[in-house]
């Protein structure tokens, strides 16, 4: 079988890297932007779009409301991004909200945390590939017709890249985000030239388009309510910022300053793009509508089923580059491809995350080691399977996932800004030099408003997202703080249970006696070996077992015993059940219980077969009954192989796997082999 696999995984995810290779894995600035901010970077393609969904819930007049939702937008990118500068010169081991939030606050707030950007993280996947399956569909309509196949045929794609490590993929999708970003700011550039200096009308696709207002005339306290509602859509743009700081690790030396550096850029990035998406989309009359079968009027008449509803950036760039331009087809392309990579920051994050859990014993240890390319390899495909699965249950339809979104990043937000306003008072209480005090207390000042802010977001996003799928998030972190509680209960249990005493023990102590038990179904050369061995233990009891379940091989198996003289006493017991397992139970309880101070060894002869396929033939009763052995006290078991003809063909395949160097495996040429070895090749 490892022959079979080998070489498919070596041509999906490369050769495996060496430990003292992991240095080589970090990333430069210019390719951990695209790495931990194509999430936040590319939000920009759909925020603008889902505040003016809920917008048109009260007609085109409440468009004019979307500038100050984007200052609003603004202040808060700017102070989460200040925050988290903080947050990354404090805390550069990678464990970002997790370790602030555990450190200052305790285990329980940092389980929480943890379970927030857990369920954050299988969002952000599921959302990008969402939503970039629906752009590319409404150019290609093979894929919206199939577009839950080929979401989870995109995770796939997502998750060999980034298993063949980190830099490798930060290589791949390098490009795709930097012509985003550059064709969202020649869309902006060229947008104010034809506007401001040209004096040129830009009409969207939409713009002659009318929208019938589910409520109209709102005002006072629903109109708040909506304009609250359109906020909290607009603060998708904020999701990912985090990455960064759980990421921290993966970035060169000096590991802090890049890491604060990268979220300057990218929030400068990000907020530019938005606020030039929305103003653009103000100026070339875009229209949008939750409905728009129905809610969206053509000439009076709603546009119908058929019509398609392409996002605000599209209908931007068609009505500042024109329908079918250059230009227009690159942005297009470049939005598809980004929105599938942004998915990739959360690649990322959650199994940087996955690890630091582990290592705290919250996660299965499995999420700790490293795959044969220095990526966290389980955490990877773990992260791919629950963002498959809520892609399925949805039918990758980003309109109902968007609403499940946004609630656990905010909660990271605001319980990590909390916790380091802890961190610097625990420092100025100690702190004596002037010039530290200074920076602390600037810190805490940009923390403790960061806290304040983000915990009035996560207000606003759970009161009018709740009842539109923000619970299935809120459930969805339930379930993991209760499972990674369970895990450290039982890793915490178990350590205890095994820990050495410092004084001679019980299990110091040696036994008063060894009864030992080979199992015996006929007489062959497995069983002969069996016996072999055992005598070779120098028990203080030996005897053979058989079971009887047919009473004339047992009288066949007996006769030929005394024939051959064998001096272990044999012992049968009947089974009028058939049963093979149960009666061998029964048997050793019943010596424990009779000396309880005596260790009973049970012998187990079985088949070395050569063939996967073989292995289904033989041995299954053994296993059966081992499995049932190792959960009783007293009791040692022992495995006496026996190697077939057939296990002898699989060694000379394994010599032969030895001598095979996978594809990339041998830089210079293949390694000699030593006389010896090619002589006993030849025999």
């Amino acid at each position: 079988m490892s022959k079979l696999t080998d070489l498919p995984k070596r041509i999906l995810i490369g050769r495996a890297l060496h430990s003292s290779k992991l240095g080589e894995t970090l990333l430069p600035k210019r390719i951990a932007l695209p790495v931990f901010a194509s999430d936040p970077l590319s939000s920009v393609a759909y925020a603008p779009g889902e505040v003016l969904l809920v917008l048109s819930a009260a007609g085109v007049s409440a468009y004019h409301f979307s500038p100050w939702i984007a200052v609003a937008v603004v202040v808060l990118m700017f102070t989460v991004v200040a925050s988290y500068r903080q947050n990354v010169h404090a805390y550069p081991s990678g464990g970002g909200d997790y370790e602030v939030a555990n450190v200052n606050l305790g285990p329980k707030a940092g389980l929480t945390v943890a379970s927030a950007l857990l369920v954050d993280y299988v969002l952000t996947v599921a959302v990008s590939i969402a939503s970039g399956i629906e752009n590319l569909g409404s150019a290609i309509p093979f894929v919206i017709e199939h577009k839950t196949a080929c979401a989870i045929g995109v995770i796939v794609l997502l998750t060999l890249m980034n298993l063949r490590g980190v830099k490798e993929s930060g290589k791949l999708f390098a490009i795709p985000t930097y012509v985003f970003v550059g064709g969202v700011f020649v869309m902006i550039f060229w947008g104010a030239i034809k506007g401001f200096l040209m004096g040129e009308t830009m009409k969207a696709p939409t713009a002659d388009y009318t929208i019938h207002a589910e409520h109209q005339g709102l005002a006072g306290v629903a109109l708040v309510f909506l304009l609250l509602r359109a906020f909290s859509s607009g603060c998708a743009a904020l999701t990912g910022v985090e990455a960064i700081s759980n990421g921290v690790p993966a970035f060169r030396k000096p590991k802090s300053k890049n890491a604060a550096t990268t979220l300057a850029l990218m929030g400068g990035l990000a907020v530019t793009m938005f606020c030039g998406i929305i103003g653009l989309a103000m100026a070339t009359n875009v229209r949008m509508a939750e409905n728009p079968a129905t809610d969206l009027l053509k000439n009076g008449s709603p546009v119908g089923e058929g019509y398609t509803q392409n996002p605000v950036i599209s209908q931007v760039a068609e009505a500042v580059f024109g329908s079918g331009s250059f230009f227009f087809v690159v942005l297009a392309a470049a939005t598809a491809l980004v929105l599938f990579l942004a998915a990739n920051t959360a690649y990322n994050g959650f199994p940087l995350l996955g690890s630091i859990l582990a290592q705290d014993r919250y996660l299965p240890r499995q999420l700790h080691t490293r795959g044969d390319r220095l990526a966290f390899s389980n955490g990877i495909v773990l992260l791919a399977g629950a963002a498959a699965v809520l892609t399925y249950i949805y039918g990758a339809d980003s309109t109902k996932l968007i609403q499940l979104y946004i609630v656990g990043v905010f909660v990271s937000f605001t319980l990590s800004q909390t916790g380091m306003v802890r961190h610097w008072n625990r420092h100025l209480a100690t702190e004596t030099d002037p010039a530290k005090r200074r920076h602390m207390i600037r810190s805490r000042a940009i923390n403790t408003f960061g806290a304040f802010l983000t915990g009035l977001v996560l207000v606003v996003v759970l009161l009018t997202k709740f009842t539109h799928g923000a619970w299935v998030a809120l459930l969805g972190m339930v379930i993991f703080y209760a499972t990674m509680t369970a895990i450290r209960k039982h890793y915490d249990r178990v350590a205890e249970e095994i820990a050495a005493d410092e004084g001679p023990g019980d299990e110091t102590v040696r036994p008063s006696r060894v009864h030992s038990i080979v199992l015996v179904s006929k007489i062959h050369k497995p069983t002969l070996r069996a016996l072999a061995y055992a005598k070779l233990m120098r028990s203080d009891t030996l005897e053979a077992l058989s079971i009887s379940v047919d009473a004339a091989e047992t009288k066949l198996l007996r006769d030929e015993w005394q024939r051959r003289g064998l001096d272990v006493p044999l012992k049968i017991l009947d089974s009028p059940y058939r049963e093979i397992t149960r009666p061998v139970i029964d048997y050793v309880k019943s010596l424990r219980k009779e000396s309880p101070r005596d260790v009973v060894s049970i012998y187990i002869p079985e088949y070395v077969v050569g063939h996967w396929y073989e292995h289904l033939l033989h041995n299954q009763s053994a296993l059966r009954l081992k499995g049932r052995l190792l959960f009783t006290p007293g009791v040692m078991v022992t495995s006496v192989p026996w190697q077939l003809d057939s296990s002898e063909a699989a060694k000379l395949r394994a010599r032969k796997r030895a001598e095979w160097n996978a594809p990339g495996s041998v830089r210079r040429g293949p390694v000699s082999q030593p006389k010896k070895e090619k002589a006993a090749t030849k025999k």
